[in-house]
Formats: C-alpha cells, structure tokens, sequence
C-alpha cells in the first residue's frame, strides 16, 4: 500500500512539473526562478544594472481607488531622476484591466511619473483592432517607449546619482 501512495506521489509531482514545464517558455521560466513575472522583465533589470543604476525592482506600493473598491499598485522598477524618482512599468501584454488601473493612476495621482516600456509598441490593444499599445498610451498622455528603457531616461536617472 505504501509503495502504490509513493508511486501515485512521483507520478502526480512528475505530471505538474511537466504541465508547467510545457506551460512557460524557457525564458519566461529563468525570469520567475530570478524573481520576475517575464523575460521582458528580467530584460529591463539587465539594461538598468548594465548602465550602472541600482536595481529597484517592484519596491513600492501605491495606493489607488479601483472604482468601488481600494487597490495598491507595485510598479515595476523605481529608478531616480534629479529632485526624486519615476517609475517604469514593462508591458508585453496590455491588458483592458491594466489599460483601466493606468488610466485610473495617471488620474489619482497627477505628479507621480509612471513611465511604460512596451514590448512593441505595434501590438494591437485586442484582436482586430486599429488601436495599438503606442495610439493609446499617446492618446492617454502617458510617457512611453518601445523595447528598452530610452537611453535619455538612463542619462536622466545617471545624472541623479552624481
């Protein structure tokens, strides 16, 4: 009897980590083992350790009001510029919940610089759509870029540091 419960055990341990290894890329799971939700994510933190900047990696909460109920926000990276901070926020997929919370942020919180950075900025906010990630957040008034943090933030977030 035990040794089918021991069997039945390695089997169902083997199968979950099958699913999951089947279920993530690669990439997206050498992210997650180092502390981030995506590739994209540990991308970005290597671009900011590459330029010489500290890591800080989702170290704050915001508070915010989600309509009828209150939420905190974590962004991403908090990286300084001359007089204080700004954060960016990675964005491989964008969705309507997330376009929601960031317009509710730019709105509850007018001073506060949130930054995106898109894995590209090209991709359409639903399927069939002829708005893309860009139009929006242009639309919106939001400080983005596409791909990488823009080497004029790191210049910016340098200076800060001297």
């Amino acid at each position: 009897m035990v040794t089918f419960l021991w069997t039945l055990l390695i089997r169902i341990t083997q199968s979950t980590m099958t699913s999951n290894k089947a279920r993530y890329s690669a990439t997206r799971r050498r992210a997650i083992q180092h502390g981030y939700r995506s590739g994209f994510e540990e991308a970005t933190s290597k671009q900011i350790t590459d330029a010489g900047l500290p890591l800080l990696f989702e170290t704050d909460k915001i508070e915010f009001v989600w309509p009828s109920r209150n939420a905190k926000y974590t962004p991403d990276f908090k990286l300084p510029k001359p007089g204080g901070f700004y954060y960016v926020e990675t964005k491989g997929i964008w969705s309507v919940s997330e376009r929601s919370k960031a317009c509710l942020l730019y709105k509850q919180h007018p001073d506060m610089d949130l930054r995106y950075v898109f894995q590209n900025w090209n991709t359409k906010i639903y399927k069939g759509s002829p708005t893309t990630y860009k139009m929006f957040a242009e639309k919106q008034g939001f400080t983005f870029a596409n791909k990488e943090i823009p080497q004029e933030w790191i210049d910016e977030s340098l200076s800060a540091l001297l």
